[in-house]
C-alpha cells in the first residue's frame, strides 16, 4: 500500500488498542484518516509480547473496549487473566469486525512528524517514503513500546540467542535442552521464568531488583460468571470510568485495623489473586507503616514457599514500598525457584562483569550459556514519542523539548506543537490504571475537542506555557502526596541512563482526571490556546 504524497485530516500512529480506537472514532466524527504501524499487523504490544507466559494483569472481561455493546456481549473470553494470543486474537476481530485495515499501512514506521506554520499541517515522512499532510497527528505509539536492552559488556560479541520479551520471535523459540541466563525479573520476568524453567535445561536468573509478586490464581471463566458479567456491563462500565478498572477498593485504614484484622485482610486478598492485594487498604500507598504491613505479609508468603532460606531473601523486596514499583502477577513465580534447574543470581551482590562469545563472566563465576533472555523493560511512556523526530513551531524538537522532562497539559498536549495529541503518554494515568478505560477516554476527549474545533471554525489548539507549568507541578506533586517516589522505577525514568528523572504518570486517579478534562472541556478548553 502506498500513500505517497497525500492529504488526510489525522494521521494516528500506532494499531494497538489506541490507534485502532482512534481511527473508529475519527471516521465517526466524519474525518479522513491514515494509520501507520510497524508491526505486519494489528495489536501494539500484544503483537510483539509473545514470549512464554505472557498475559494480561487486569482481568479480561474488563481489558477490553467498551465503545460497542454488541462487540463486548458477543466476544467470548476464555480466562480470567487472557493470554497474549487471545487478546491479539481479539483486536484482530475488532479490525476486522470495523473495516479498520483498510486505513492502516503495515510494516511502516513514522520517522519525522513535522509541524508546517504556513499550512498549518502536519507534515508526516515514513521509512518507506510516504509523505501525508494532515490536520491533526494523534500518537498512539504505546506507553510500553521502545524495547531496553541491557548494556553489559560484550553483549555484542554473543555467540548464542539473545531475546527481548518485548520483541519475541512470531514462530517461538524452542529452549528444550538449552543452557538459558534470563535478566529481569520485571512483569515479563515473572511471567516468562516459570514458562522456560519446564522447558529448558538449564535457567540462570540474573535478578537486579527483586519484585513483589502476587498469584494470578488464573483460570477458565465459568460461561455463568460471564453471562453474569455481560448482563451488568453497563454498571461495571460507569464504575470502571471512575476507578479505572473494577479493582476492590478498601474504605479502610490499615492504621485503624488491628493486626489480626489486618492479616485476615491481607489472606484474603492473596487468596483472591491479582493487583487487588495492594488495594487491601485505603492508605497503603500513602502511610509508610501500612505499606510495610502488606509487604511484610508478601515476604512471609515467599519464605513460606521458596525451599531455601538465602534464595527467599534474595527474592524478598526490601529497597522499595509494594506497589510503588509496577505490581507483578505471576502463577508459580517463587515456587519455580525450588527447581533443581532454576539459579537465582543477585546483580547486586555478584554484577555481570562482561559477556563473551559462548557465556556470562560475573565477579564470582563464569557460566556457559545458549541463549539471553532480556526480561529488560522499556523506555517507558516517552521513549516511542523520542523515537520519532517530531517538531513543531520554530522547528523546535519534542525530544528536546522534553531533555529535562516531559512537558505537556493534561498529558495530551504540548505548547508549540499544535493539533498534536498524545494518548496514555506521561501526565496522565496511563500506566496506573486499565489502559483500554484511560484509552476510550482520551481519545473520546480528543474527538470531542476536534469537534469543537471544526464547531468554531478554528484551525489549531495547544496548551498555553502557563498551563502547561501548572499541570506539570500538579503531577509531580500529587506523587509527592504518596509513597511512589521512594521507589527507583520505571514510572520516573530510573530504568534508563541519562533519562531525567521526573515522575512519570498522574496518580491521581481516572476518576479524578477525567472530572479534570471534562472540566477544562466545559470551560471552553480553559489553558489552551486556540486559533
Amino acid at each position: 500500500m502506498t500513500t505517497a504524497q497525500r492529504h488526510v485530516d489525522v494521521v494516528i500512529v500506532g494499531a494497538g488498542f489506541a490507534g485502532l480506537y482512534a481511527l473508529y472514532r475519527m471516521r465517526e466524527i466524519g474525518l479522513t484518516a491514515q494509520v501507520f504501524e510497524a508491526a505486519d499487523d494489528v495489536g501494539g504490544v500484544w503483537h510483539w509480547n509473545r514470549y512464554p507466559g505472557a498475559r494480561c494483569d487486569v482481568q479480561s472481561l474488563e481489558y477490553s473496549y467498551s465503545f460497542s455493546d454488541a462487540l463486548q456481549q458477543d466476544w467470548v473470553w476464555t480466562e480470567r487473566y487472557a493470554t497474549q494470543p487471545e487478546i491479539l486474537a481479539y483486536l484482530r476481530h475488532v479490525a476486522d469486525r470495523f473495516d479498520l485495515r483498510r486505513d492502516i499501512a503495515f510494516e511502516t514506521s513514522v520517522i519525522s512528524a513535522v509541524f508546517d506554520e504556513k499550512a498549518q499541517l502536519w507534515d508526516v515522512q515514513t521509512d518507506r517514503g510516504d509523505r501525508v499532510f494532515a490536520r491533526y497527528c494523534i500518537m498512539a505509539s504505546g506507553s510500553l513500546s521502545i524495547t531496553r536492552l541491557p548494556d553489559f559488556p560484550g553483549m555484542a560479541t554473543f555467540g548464542g540467542e539473545i531475546y527481548h520479551t518485548g520483541d519475541w520471535p512470531q514462530d517461538g523459540v524452542d529452549f528444550s535442552g538449552k543452557r538459558v541466563a534470563i535478566v529481569g525479573t520485571g512483569s515479563s520476568g515473572v511471567q516468562s521464568i516459570p514458562m522456560i524453567a519446564e522447558q529448558a535445561e538449564q535457567v540462570t536468573v540474573f535478578q537486579r531488583t527483586p519484585n513483589f509478586v502476587v498469584s494470578a490464581r488464573n483460570r477458565p471463566l465459568d460461561p455463568d460468571v460471564t453471562a453474569a458479567w455481560k448482563e451488568r456491563y453497563p454498571e461495571h462500565r460507569a464504575h470502571a470510568k471512575r476507578v479505572g478498572s473494577l479493582y476492590d477498593f478498601s474504605d479502610l485504614r490499615a492504621r485503624d485495623a488491628s493486626e489480626a484484622e489486618r492479616e485476615v485482610e491481607f489472606a484474603r486478598r492473596w487468596d483472591g489473586g491479582g493487583v487487588n492485594f495492594v488495594h487491601a487498604f485505603n492508605d497503603i500507598f500513602t502511610d509508610q507503616a501500612a505499606n510495610d504491613a502488606a509487604a511484610e505479609f508478601v515476604r512471609a508468603r515467599i519464605r513460606e514457599i521458596v525451599t531455601d532460606p538465602d534464595v527467599a531473601r534474595r527474592l524478598s523486596p526490601t529497597d522499595h514500598p509494594i506497589g510503588t514499583k509496577r505490581i507483578c502477577v505471576g502463577t508459580d513465580y517463587y515456587a519455580t525457584y525450588n527447581r533443581a534447574n532454576v539459579k537465582l543470581v543477585d546483580l547486586r551482590a555478584t554484577p555481570i562483569v562482561e559477556v563473551t562469545r559462548a557465556a556470562i563472566q560475573t565477579t564470582e563465576f563464569t557460566s556457559a550459556f545458549d541463549a539471553i533472555v532480556c526480561a529488560t523493560g522499556y523506555d517507558a511512556l516517552t521513549g516511542a514519542l523520542a523515537r520519532i523526530d517530531i517538531r513543531g513551531r520554530g522547528g523546535r524538537a519534542l525530544k528536546d523539548k522534553w531533555a529535562s522532562g516531559p512537558r505537556n497539559y493534561l498529558g495530551l498536549m504540548s505548547a508549540d506543537f499544535p493539533n498534536l495529541f498524545i494518548i496514555t503518554g506521561p501526565g496522565s494515568p496511563s500506566v496506573l490504571v486499565n489502559m483500554v478505560v484511560g484509552i476510550e477516554q482520551h481519545v473520546d476527549w480528543i474527538a470531542d475537542c476536534i469537534t469543537h474545533l471544526a464547531a468554531i471554525n478554528a484551525t489549531t489548539i495547544e496548551p498555553s506555557r502557563a498551563s502547561e507549568d501548572d499541570w506539570v507541578r500538579r503531577v509531580n506533586d500529587e506523587a509527592d502526596l504518596t509513597l511512589f517516589p521512594k521507589a527507583n522505577s520505571w514510572y520516573n525514568g530510573a530504568n534508563i541512563a541519562g533519562k531525567s528523572r521526573v515522575f512519570l504518570p498522574f496518580v491521581g486517579g481516572i476518576g479524578r482526571y477525567r472530572d479534570i478534562c471534562d472540566q477544562v472541556a466545559a470551560d471552553g478548553y480553559a489553558g489552551f490556546v486556540i486559533r
